[in-house]
Formats: C-alpha cells, structure tokens, sequence
C-alpha cells in the first residue's frame, strides 16, 4: 500500500514513526486502519534502513480511543459482519488480534508513544509493543466488561506477561479507565512525559537503539524474549541460546562490535535482517487461525 488514509508513515534516518490519523474521531480503531497498520509493519520490516519503529496518534486529545462504534464502522471492527453458525469460520476474527498479532511477528523493535486516550483497542493494541512511554495527559482503559464483550487482541495472553496477573485481572474485570500515573506504577508503561516532550523521548530512545546495536542481534534478541521465557524448561532457551551465539559469533557484526568497542569508536554493524539472519531463523512454527 503506497498511501494512506487512516493512519501516516514517517521514516526520518533509522526511524520510522507510524500515526495514527483519525483526529475528528480520536483516532478511533476501524477495518481500514487495521489494514493500513498491517501494511506499515509490512513495510519496515521490509525495509534494512528502519531499525525501530515508533506508534503514535495524532493530536493531544487520543492515542486511540477505542473502535469505532459509529453505524460506518461498527461492530465490523470485532468480526467480519456476516452472520456464522460454525465459529471456526475464518470470519470469526478479531480485527484487533490480527494487528496485534502482526506487531507481535515485528523484526524491528516498536515503542509506543501513548499520547492521550488508550481505551478498548487503544490500550490492548500497545501490548505487543516493546517500550511503551505515556504522556501525562493519557489514560487508559480495558473496558470491555463495561460493554458486555471479553478483552480482545491476544491481551489475554499479552496483559498478565507485562504487568502480572493480579493487575490484568483488576483492570479487566473493573474496566475502569484510570490515569497514566496508575498505568506507570502498574507496569503498563516504561515513563511519563510532558505532551511537548513525548515524541522526542521516544525518538532518543529509539535512536539510542538504532546507533548502538546490530540490527540482526536485536531481531533475535526480540523474538527470543517475547517467545521463550514460558517454555516448559529453561533447556528450550539455552537450545537457541547457544545456537545464536554460535552463529552470531562468526558473523561480520561480531566483529564489527569488538572492533568498535577496542577502538572507541561507534559501531557500524553490516548486517541486515533481511539477509543475514541465523540459518535456523524462525526457529518456532507459526500457529495458524483455525
């Protein structure tokens, strides 16, 4: 997809900003944005010069304020429209959990700019994010017991691994929404920053990524910690552990890493995602929608 209608990309040197665009609607979650997300994650991890990826929304009012419940977009964000009778029927897919599941395949690492109300999908789209900073202005809410469904976009699995179970099952089961200071010390989010001063942190942070780290490294270490720590045995990590060193080790990016670091210099790692991966990368099946 070349352009966009509902969401924006901005790729500044090793950082691409993708924002969410529906200011008039507090950038409210539709089909159309989740197929626009969709395709901007396609594109940087198509892409060798992005090296992280921040998510926005636009405005000071909404990171996004939940789906869009007008008669336009309703309830087809939740599910395909047509009426079904075998719910293992294809249409039976939450909108929400395809990004999500989207972000959660990401090669680049992605921080989360939460910048105003993050309620619904808001909040639940942010959980496979990596980082998650917040102005001090947002709030968030896992409302869906307030609206008579269950919460959606895998955060079932993604909510109790961020911020434990208790404080997943109080926030859910209450569905209150509650402010950036109760979603900082929750867990939910990394810091809180003034609205100026929210995107330039972001930006630090994921320039401080970018310069510093090989990209290659950094695509193993994300998948490695977002799909080993609930292994059944601690031996499941040390079987990629000690494959990835291996690998890694007899890489050009190893030797760029040493050298830089004896020389006192920044590094410039060569490799690239797209080609120099480990030959036993992806490692895990992909589980299928069924």
């Amino acid at each position: 997809m070349s352009s966009f209608t509902q969401i924006t990309y901005a790729a500044e040197g090793p950082v691409a900003t993708i924002t969410l665009n529906r200011p008039e609607k507090m950038n409210a979650f539709t089909r159309v944005m989740m197929d626009e997300l969709i395709a901007a994650f396609d594109r940087t991890d198509a892409d060798d010069a992005v090296r992280c990826v921040i998510v926005t929304g636009h405005g000071d009012r909404a990171f996004c304020a939940g789906a869009d419940l007008t008669p336009d977009d309703g309830g087809a964000v939740f599910s395909d429209p047509t009426p079904v009778s075998d719910l293992s029927d294809p249409r039976v897919r939450d909108g929400g959990g395809k990004l999500t599941l989207r972000l959660f395949q990401s090669t680049k690492p992605i921080i989360g700019a939460i910048n105003g109300a993050a309620v619904g999908v808001g909040a639940t789209m942010q959980l496979p994010m990596d980082i998650r900073l917040a102005s001090t202005t947002a709030r968030f809410g896992f409302v869906f017991a307030r609206r008579g469904i269950v919460p959606e976009a895998c955060s079932s699995w993604f909510l109790p691994r961020i911020v434990g179970l208790p404080q997943a099952l109080e926030w859910t089961m209450t569905g209150r929404v509650f402010d950036a200071e109760e979603a900082l010390r929750g867990g939910l989010v990394r810091s809180l920053h003034a609205p100026a001063d929210l995107l330039p942190a972001a930006r630090a942070l994921a320039s401080e990524i970018a310069l510093n780290t090989s990209a290659v490294s950094v695509a193993m270490t994300r998948a490695m910690l977002w799909r080993l720590p609930w292994a059944d045995h601690p031996m499941a990590a040390h079987r990629i552990d000690s494959r990835a060193i291996y690998r890694l080790s007899k890489g050009a990016d190893m030797a760029e890493g040493v050298a830089s670091f004896l020389a006192k210099r920044p590094p410039a790692f060569p490799g690239k995602v797209s080609s120099d991966m480990p030959d036993f990368y992806p490692w895990w099946n992909e589980a299928t929608y069924e």
